[in-house]
Order: structure tokens, then C-alpha cells, then sequence
């Protein structure tokens, strides 16, 4: 018997990183939103490692923010540790991390939730879409529910007919003991959709009292961190040390022997894991010839005594899980305090979706998250905000946004995933990016916050600051290039940065423009106007010294955006164009790109297939004219 539980421009299925950021997107965009979840205490939990950010990662959860969404200014109030990665490097890849304290931020995320206008919780499980005149009109619960919607958001995460292993022990289950949603994963195969089975893990947890921290390394936050939100200017959190301790040839010996007993080599894991985040036993046996590798212990909290062992994600059985952590320095009378475990689940194969995240065969459906093949937090959570931002302009009948490859990681994230698909679950490098320095941890909200503002998710207020920063940081490189100087003023001062004295008269810019000189050398010779703040410092410094290259990857983007611009008709039939090769004719016709520069990226596409779709294009749009 059906019950008629209220009517609403978006539904979001599932609470996850990806569910919370799509939720939030719509409802504050003004459309009345429903978020319903299996069980309303796993708001945002964190199933696996207890941490936000790194490399790409980071740049993903600054862009998130820089957008409007959430996580970034989540993690700043919750975090234990930040620390900024590769900073010996270019600026290209500095990344910041934050150790989590897992319990505030599932907590703070859930209390921003229920205060958000426009948006209901709601616990429940949703068993079946419903679908009115070819497109997606609702959802119905397990018990009978019918909830009725203009779109829906799918972000179901590793709960489709999720599957727990532990050695021999196999149970459905979704993660951290969860019910699993097995109703769900029929009711879209039944609709035509095509799914994967893929596979993740994750590494016991031990009492923090039973580990000899005397064996370990510390790893500290750093001293002033960096926040992710734009809008953190301060924090007064106190901050944890992680250790670092490694295995031994003692551990893979006692792995090796086990592997009989290891699921991953008897046949009983059917789905394919991260290639990027591979257990132990997986590691083991492909690097045997590593004797070691690291193992970071982590707090998961400030007020619990659990520890996350960072790097020994296994589904090996629970007494050589044991034996494995006490082969360990540091940890020889260690206490598990939980298993590691892996987790098998359905996942949507991503080439079925428009970059706009919204499904190709169910007009109004959108899915984001690790059920589109996608492995991390921070992945779904960039999938999510685009998902809430495009289901809520569909509601509004305004076109979606889709950010192209050189406006943000985000953009190469789902252009891969819609454009190329993936065989494992997808984990977002830096490698991936063509325009590393243009995608740049600092300059996120430079590339994001106006689009962020236009589509009413960043306040006047924030937006009016970042116009300020904009302003302030412009000024300062017009005030450098015309602050003329001489060698009496300067040689002495590059001297102490150990770069060659000048002979004539320069400018600050020219000289800022050595790699060995900082902005400091401003400040000695001509300081900088008291509005100009640390961040506007570097951004300052970053965009002189890079100016060259910047310069040629604007170029390159600005030729391939031409491209983009061709867009490519709905009813345009592959087979009919002659001369394509057959790969390209089926490829072109399963992508169905949008655009001649999508399509030049789908694998099997040759340049030569592109010329002739050019052709045929303009042949095309020269009889449509003429008939219009």
C-alpha cells in the first residue's frame, strides 16, 4: 500500500559527500529539496580514511568552495591536522590535506543540513524510480512511500548491493555495517541501465594506548596552516600529530603465506579495485621486491582512542590482519579495534551520462559519486555540487553548467568519466590535467567564484571580497612594472637572495621575475600597501613568475575551445556519415558527444574521423539553414 509522502523539484538518494554537496547546491539555489538516506546518523560519515584533500583532491575541495559548496568550509571547522603537500615543488602541485576529526565533521555537516532553507532529511530507503511519460518523476521507499520530484539525484555511494569480504567471510552489507540498497540496483538494471561491479577497502583501526608512539616518526600540522575555504581567515583548532612507521620483511612473509586464505587471489572478489589505492596483499605481491612500505597511524578524532592505519586497507581474515599489525615497529602489542574489510558494489558505467551528470536514457535523473565509478570523498563531492547545481537549472529551465578541462579539476574529472568511462574505480591525479598551472590550488576561486555567483550560490558579500582580491592583486603587478629602480637600491638586497646584482636601471617586476627572489624583496625596497594580505602576496608572486607559461596555456586552451564551440546536433546519425571508421561511427554513437572537442577525446576517434565529422557538420548546418 502506497503512501503519498509530498511533492518536490529535487530528491537527492543518499547522504554521502557527493548527496550532501548535491543537496545543498539545489536547496539553496530555491528549490524544494528531499534527502533521503538510509540512516540519517551517517550524514557525510567517513567510512574509510579519516582525512580531506591532497594531491588533485585538494584542488577539488578548493574549487567545491570556490563554487559555493560546502566541504572546504566543513573541514575547516572540524580539522585536527592541515598540512600543505610538495611545497618544495612548483605551485602547480602544492596540495593541502586535513586530518578529520571524522565524528565533528559528520556532526557539523548534518547540523549545516538542517538549518539550510528548502531542504527536508528524511530517513528512508528508496527501492524504485518512478517514471512518467519517459522521464524520472519520483521515487517510492521500501515502506511504500511515494515521494514526487521534477528530478532526482542519485549518490548511492558503495551501498548498491554492497557485499562485505574479510577472508572467507563474505555478507551484504554496505560500508561500516550499514544496510546495503539491493532493490535499487534491480530496479535500474531493469530500466536499462548498464552496471559494474567494482571493489574498495579500507585498513583496521587500534587503540591508540596499545601503540609505542617511541617507534614511529611524528608528522606534524604545519605551523600556520592554510585553510581550504576562501572564507577561513583564522583558527584557533588544536592540532594532532600523525606517525609514520613502516613495514617489515617479516609482514610481507607473513602475507605470502597467507595468500591462500587472501580473497583477492581465491577467486572470491569479483570487482575490480583501485588501482591507486591498492590493499596490502595487492601491494606485496606486486612490488615484491620492496622491503618495506609507509604506514601512517592517524587519529580518527580528538575524543575517541581510535587509530586509522594509513596503508593497510586488506581483506585478508581477521588473525592475520592481527599478525600483520604486530609485525609492525610501534605497534608489536597493538589492539585491533576494528577490521579492515573490502566492500564489492554496483556502480553506473559513467559513459551513460551527459557532462551535466544527468542520465542519457532517464531525462531528470542525475547520479554523482562513487556510483559513477569514482573512488574518494572529495571526487563525489565535486560530482555532487555539479549534480545539485544542473538538477536545480533544470527545475529553474535554464541550460546546465559544465566546466571545461581548463576551468577546474572538477571539469576534467566528469569529462573523463562521461567522455572515456572507467574499467576501476577512478581516482582523480594531477597527471590527469593538461593545464596543471592553470588549475592551481591558489587560484580556484579566480577560475570558479564568478560562475559560482552567477548561478546564486557565493553572497554578494563573499563575491564583493573576491572582486576586491582581484582588484588589489592587479594594482599591485601594475604598481610593480612601474616602480622603477636603480642598482644602488636593489644590488644589496639581491645579494642576500643570492641573485646577481643588476648593472642598470630595472623594474620590481622584472626582478621578482627571478626563481630565486620572493615577494620579501618587495617589502625591503618598496613595501607593498597595508590591503595587500599574505594570500594576495602569493598570488601576486605566482602569477609574475609564471606569467610565460600561464601565458602559452591560455593560448592552447583558447585554440581548443574553438573546438568546444562546435557543437554537435542531437539527431545527427553516425552511421550515415560516410568514411567514419566503424570503431569511431559505434564509439561516437554511445558517447554521443556534445561537442567536436568532446568527441575528438573519445578513445578510438582519430583525427582523420574528426575531419570528416567537421565536414559533415558544416554540410549539415548549411541544409538546416537553408531549410530554416
Amino acid at each position: 500500500m502506497s503512501y503519498e509522502g509530498g511533492s518536490y523539484d529535487v530528491v537527492v538518494i543518499g547522504a554521502g559527500h557527493a548527496g550532501c554537496e548535491a543537496a545543498l547546491a539545489a536547496a539553496r539555489m530555491g528549490c524544494k529539496t528531499l534527502m533521503i538516506t538510509i540512516n540519517l546518523d551517517m550524514v557525510a560519515f567517513m567510512p574509510c580514511n579519516p582525512s580531506i584533500g591532497g594531491p588533485a583532491k585538494g584542488h577539488v575541495v578548493r574549487e567545491i568552495d570556490a563554487l559555493g559548496g560546502e566541504m572546504g568550509r566543513n573541514i575547516d571547522k572540524t580539522f585536527i591536522q592541515l598540512r600543505m603537500l610538495n611545497t618544495g615543488k612548483g605551485p602547480a602541485v602544492h596540495a593541502l590535506r586535513a586530518q578529520a576529526d571524522k565524528y565533528l565533521y559528520q556532526h557539523a555537516m548534518k547540523e549545516t543540513m538542517e538549518k539550510t532553507p528548502n531542504l527536508t532529511l528524511r530517513q528512508g530507503m528508496v527501492e524504485e524510480l518512478i517514471v512518467e511519460d519517459g522521464k524520472c518523476a519520483g521515487v517510492i521507499t521500501k515502506t511504500g512511500t511515494v515521494y514526487r520530484s521534477k528530478t532526482v539525484i542519485l549518490t548511492t555511494g558503495t551501498y548498491l548491493r554492497g557485499k562485505v569480504i574479510m577472508g572467507e567471510l563474505t555478507y551484504e552489507s554496505g560500508p561500516n555495517n550499514q544496510q546495503p540498497s539491493v532493490r535499487l540496483s534491480e530496479n535500474l538494471r531493469e530500466l536499462g541501465f548498464e552496471l559494474v561491479r567494482f571493489k574498495t577497502g579500507t585498513p583496521p583501526r587500534v587503540h591508540k594506548d596499545t601503540i609505542d608512539f617511541s617507534k614511529t616518526e611524528i608528522q606534524p600540522g604545519d605551523d600556520k596552516p592554510k585553510f581550504f575555504s576562501f572564507e577561513t581567515k583564522s583558527s584557533d583548532n588544536e592540532q594532532l600529530p600523525c606517525w609514520l612507521t613502516y613495514t617489515q620483511p617479516v609482514t610481507h612473509q607473513i602475507i605470502n603465506d597467507n595468500l591462500h586464505r587472501a580473497p583477492m587471489f581465491t577467486g572470491i572478489i569479483e570487482g575490480t579495485g583501485p588501482r591507486y589505492c591498492p590493499s596490502i596483499e595487492d601491494k606485496v605481491v606486486r612490488f615484491s621486491d620492496k622491503s618495506q612500505h609507509q604506514i601512517f597511524l592517524e587519529p580518527e578524532g580528538k575524543n575517541t582512542s581510535e587509530y586509522y592505519v594509513q596503508g593497510l586497507s586488506t581483506s585478508l581474515p581477521e588473525d592475520v590482519q592481527l599478525a600483520v599489525l604486530r609485525s609492525i615497529p610501534g605497534m608489536e602489542k597493538v589492539e585491533m579495534m576494528r577490521n579492515g574489510y573490502a566492500i564489492e558494489y554496483d556502480a553506473m558505467v559513467p559513459t551513460q551520462l551527459w557532462p551535466s551528470l544527468e542520465t542519457k536514457r532517464l531525462p531528470g535523473l542525475f547520479t554523482a559519486g562513487q556510483i559513477n565509478g569514482t573512488s574518494g570523498y572529495e571526487e563525489a563531492a565535486g560530482q555532487g555540487v555539479m549534480a545539485g547545481i544542473n538538477a536545480a537549472r533544470k527545475v529553474q529551465d535554464k541550460d546546465p553548467v559544465v566546466l571545461d578541462r581548463s576551468q577546474g579539476y572538477i571539469g576534467v574529472l566528469i569529462d573523463d568519466l562521461v567522455t572515456k568511462g572507467t574499467n576501476e574505480p577512478y581516482r582523480l591525479l594531477t597527471s590527469r590535467a593538461e593545464y596543471r598551472l592553470l588549475l592551481r590550488h591558489d587560484n580556484a576561486d579566480l577560475r570558479l567564484t564568478p560562475i559560482g555567483y552567477d548561478i546564486g550560490l557565493i553572497s554578494q558579500e563573499r563575491y564583493d571580497a573576491f572582486v576586491h582580491k582581484k582588484e588589489t592583486v592587479e594594482r599591485e603587478i601594475v604598481r610593480l612594472r612601474e616602480t622603477k629602480v636603480k642598482p644602488v637600491e636593489v644590488n644589496e638586497a639581491l645579494a642576500a637572495y643570492e641573485s646577481a646584482p643588476i648593472v642598470d636601471g630595472s623594474n620590481l617586476l622584472v626582478l621578482m621575475r627571478r626563481p630565486e627572489v620572493a615577494y620579501s624583496f618587495v617589502d625591503q625596497i618598496s613595501p607593498s600597501p597595508d590591503e595587500l594580505d599574505d594570500e594576495m602576496k602569493e598570488q601576486v608572486e605566482i602569477q609574475i613568475k609564471y606569467a610565460g607559461y600561464i601565458e602559452k596555456q591560455l593560448a592552447h586552451v583558447e585554440k581548443l575551445q574553438k573546438m568546444e564551440k562546435k557543437k554537435i546536433p542531437d539527431d545527427i546519425d553516425y552511421n550515415e556519415i560516410h568514411g567514419l571508421a566503424m570503431e569511431a561511427r559505434q564509439k561516437l554513437t554511445k558517447i554521443a558527444p556534445i561537442s567536436i572537442g568532446q568527441a575528438s577525446r573519445i578513445a578510438g576517434v582519430t583525427p582523420a574521423d574528426i575531419s570528416i565529422l567537421l565536414v559533415h557538420l558544416e554540410h549539415y548546418n548549411r541544409v538546416t539553414a537553408a531549410k530554416g
